[in-house]
């Protein structure tokens, strides 16, 4: 699709001559305005640039170019001007102007300042959908859970999205902790800032001081120049420490600093350095007995456990397990090019039986395993690894449960509906018991009840 080009002039003479230019030499679409009222009407025909001269009927280009930035800030506009003072040129670039021209107008100088402006207008759009998709893929909607005690975890969230209070994610691992504190960042007021991650167990403790404060040049052996730590990085935005309890305690008196004061040092430095960043952490150690046990400060962890939240392991919340592994199975039948329709009743009663120490990274690794080496169109017992064919189930589901069918396939829906249509059998109708049988919330067995029709009455 070729770039629109809006051209605002009256003067009847340079708008031919910039059009001749501009469309017939340079072979961009065009639209032809002399005066402003017109051209802001046309907005959203969405131009990649405007031509805007300075002296029109009505508004001038002054007042044109605020309204325009107030539309879309990121739209470039090249000023035309036949004052040619240097007054004029810096008021026009103050407001916004991507660009000034005095006339009469150098076209060689003209076009490459329009192809400048298209591309820098195109980076900042794909910038932008870069964005709007990382927000997307980070709400709420998207982190896959129909299980009651994770949808009590985001109603907790969502209660501290838009201030400022620390949170200490509790977790074991692979329970999804990172992907908690992506969606506080993505949809909270901070949400066009960086999000900036530090894994504090990874990085060896000698150079941990440094990534997160930054040092100044000589400041060690291999301190060739000046670097910026994390928390400048991620000013304005949200820094997360995975594993903080692995901090030792020098930086421990540091971090508790900085939440303090909002003010470091970078190492081998002495400027104070303000900063702006809100602090999400995550463990999956009892940092109250490290406290206890004088390995952590305990006025640090009360800083940072401010607002605590609490991700169950996935063996405590089995009605995610079914609804992860089809997930999991959409998500690698695209990545995989393959199309396996589900999982055959063994293997998915294995599945939702095992108690997935490692937990939803765990079980995205076996499914992904598990898709690679079949050559069925479906995942049967004979593909799960060993040891979970091998383990003791802590559940008690009978194979003929109506949970698993009578196909040797079990689709997904169907799997959902019978779950939901045996537990209210079972409960004689009880809508809490089931839901606790299920470990789904009430909200989410009635949703489901009308989405398969089931009428609670005729359970039989």
């Amino acid at each position: 699709m070729n770039k629109l080009i809006f051209i605002v002039d009256d003067e009847l003479a340079i708008s031919k001559l910039l059009s001749y230019w501009v469309k017939e030499k340079w072979k961009y679409d065009i639209e032809v305005f002399n005066n402003g009222e017109d051209v802001l009407k046309r907005l959203s025909a969405k131009p990649d640039l405007i031509l805007l001269d300075i002296m029109l009927p009505g508004m001038n280009g002054i007042e044109i170019l605020k309204k325009v930035k107030q539309y879309d800030e990121n739209l470039p506009v090249i000023i035309l001007s036949a004052q040619g003072s240097i007054e004029v040129a810096v008021e026009a670039l103050k407001y916004g102007a991507f660009d000034y021209f005095p006339k009469p107008i150098d076209t060689q100088r003209l076009e490459p300042a329009i192809k400048n402006a298209v591309k820098s207008y195109d980076l900042t759009k794909e910038i932008e959908n870069l964005r709007e998709n990382v927000k997307k893929e980070y709400s709420f909607d998207n982190i896959i859970s129909a299980d009651g005690k994770m949808q009590d975890v985001f109603k907790l969230v969502s209660k501290i999205l838009n201030n400022d209070i620390t949170v200490l994610i509790h977790g074991e691992s692979g329970t999804g902790k990172e992907l908690v504190a992506r969606a506080i960042h993505y949809n909270g007021k901070r949400k066009d800032n960086p999000f900036i991650v530090v894994n504090c167990a990874s990085i060896p403790r000698e150079l941990l001081e440094s990534e997160l404060f930054g040092h100044e040049r000589g400041s060690f052996t291999g301190a060739h120049q000046r670097k910026l730590g994390k928390f400048e990085i991620a000013n304005g935005g949200t820094l997360f420490l995975d594993e903080v309890g692995e901090l030792e305690m020098l930086l421990q008196a540091k971090l508790l600093r900085v939440i303090q004061e909002r003010e470091f040092e970078r190492v081998g430095g002495t400027e104070l350095i303000k900063t702006d960043v809100r602090i999400l952490s995550a463990t999956n150690r009892d940092l109250k007995k490290a406290v206890d046990e004088k390995n952590f400060r305990e006025d640090l962890f009360y800083r940072l456990n401010s607002f605590p939240i609490n991700i169950p392991p996935l063996r405590q919340r089995r009605g995610d397990i079914l609804v992860l592994a089809q997930h999991f199975l959409d998500t690698f039948n695209k990545k995989l090019g393959k199309s396996i329709k589900g999982f055959s009743k063994k293997a998915i009663k294995l599945i939702y039986e095992y108690n997935w120490p490692g937990n939803i990274r765990e079980m995205e690794n076996t499914i992904e395993r598990c898709m690679i080496i079949t050559e069925k169109d479906i995942i049967d017992i004979d593909d799960l690894p060993v040891h979970i064919k091998m383990s003791e189930t802590s559940g008690t589901v009978e194979l003929d449960n109506p949970l698993f069918g009578d196909e040797n396939v079990i689709p997904f829906e169907k799997l959902k509906e019978e779950s939901i249509r045996h537990a209210l059998k079972v409960t004689n109708g009880n809508i809490v018991e089931a839901a606790k049988k299920l470990q789904l919330g009430r909200a989410t067995i009635y949703r489901l009840m009308e989405k398969y029709k089931i009428e609670n009455r005729s359970i039989e």
